[in-house]
């Protein structure tokens, strides 16, 4: 059953960013966690290793109340070292059709709506916003603070593309980034890789040398801070390899996946998203659950096979309880569910319930 989402796709971004968030996460009921905090998950004893991932939790109102509710892990929305603005309105729209979104259907435009239904599955076009650092950076302050006993926040990064930027200078944008977000104080910190990189090669993290620059960059500012690297779905378990590779070098964990691309229509087949270049678009929700458990079965194999050290957050499809002991079982050390949240502001309770 579908809850009133925490974000309203009916209203824009900074209607959501000012007047949210809604439905469950707008009382002030506060979800009381149960014995002590028996988890370990990167340095912080928490109670269960469930939360939400870089996304909808666009400010402290929306980390707190997320906290309130049981989340124990929260990552607050990507930022940058810059003032970036919102794609235009929309920037949610549901799947029509409802089963995975395989590579072969991802192959052909995906009609979108506004009939949100469950089991549901979304795109989402946002282009990571961002206010100016002195802003989110105080604002980051305070939802550090809002985490209870057994909970922590994680502040998510990224470098922003520039036009006629260089590589060089991409990186160093990364690097900025990643240090504006360790002045707030955050016990952990998230690069988020899974955005655009220069020269429209696709995302940052199917770039290797890109890739190692960028975390071995970052961990020269931050020093020790544990940090994760956000990344989307590989087809080729080649590339996986040589991610895990750079990874337990540099990261502590690796937190897949995020959204899955295709092109997104409306019923006509006419463009769903209005914009330059939004014709393709993120897809997220029940439909891409697939894909994560590959990835993070996958990557688990690799990491024993080669005795690496860091963690595995599993991400993409968690819209029920049993999705969370289905990635808990393939190999992730902690699980995030972003789309299933926002519709069932009570997950992390009914995980709680059983786990």
């Amino acid at each position: 059953m579908l809850h009133t989402p925490f974000y309203d796709p009916t209203l824009s971004y900074e209607e959501n960013y000012v007047d949210g968030p809604f439905g469950e996460f707008a009382n002030k009921k506060l979800y009381k966690q149960k014995r002590k905090p028996k988890y370990d998950f990167l340095g912080q004893k928490i109670y269960t290793p469930f939360g939400i991932p870089a996304g909808p939790l666009l400010n402290s109102k929306f980390v707190k109340a997320a906290f309130k509710k049981g989340f124990d892990i929260c990552v607050y929305k990507t930022v940058r070292a810059n003032i970036f603005p919102c794609h235009t309105f929309p920037n949610v729209l549901a799947v029509v059709k409802g089963g995975d979104l395989t590579l072969r259907k991802l192959n052909k435009p995906i009609v979108v709506g506004t009939d949100y239904k469950d089991p549901i599955s979304i795109t989402n076009s946002f282009g990571v916003p961002s206010r100016k650092p002195e802003v989110w950076q105080e604002d980051a302050k305070k939802a550090i603070k809002s985490a209870g006993p057994g909970q922590v926040m994680i502040l998510s990064f990224m470098g922003t593309v520039k036009k006629d930027q260089t590589q060089k200078e991409f990186i160093e944008d990364y690097i900025l980034a990643a240090k504006l977000a360790h002045e707030t104080g955050a016990k952990i910190l998230e690069a988020n890789l899974s955005c655009p990189n220069i020269g429209n090669e696709g995302l940052v993290c199917y770039n290797m040398e890109v890739t190692k620059k960028v975390v071995e960059g970052i961990r020269k500012v931050i020093g020790n801070t544990p940090l994760v690297i956000k990344v989307g779905y590989y087809k080729n378990i080649k590339d996986i390899d040589k991610l895990a590779k750079i990874a337990n070098e540099y990261v502590d964990d690796i937190a897949g996946i995020n959204t899955m691309q295709a092109a997104v229509v409306d019923e006509y087949g006419s463009q769903a998203l209005p914009g330059p270049n939004r014709l393709r678009s993120g897809l997220c929700g029940t439909g891409i659950k697939w894909a994560g458990l590959d990835f993070v079965r996958k990557l688990k194999k690799i990491k024993e096979k080669n005795n690496y050290s860091f963690s595995i957050t599993g991400v993409g499809g968690v819209t029920k309880a049993e999705d969370y002991f289905e990635y808990r079982k393939a190999g992730a050390d902690a699980v995030m569910s972003a789309t299933g949240a926002m519709w069932n502001p009570l997950l992390a309770q009914e995980i709680k319930k059983i786990n």
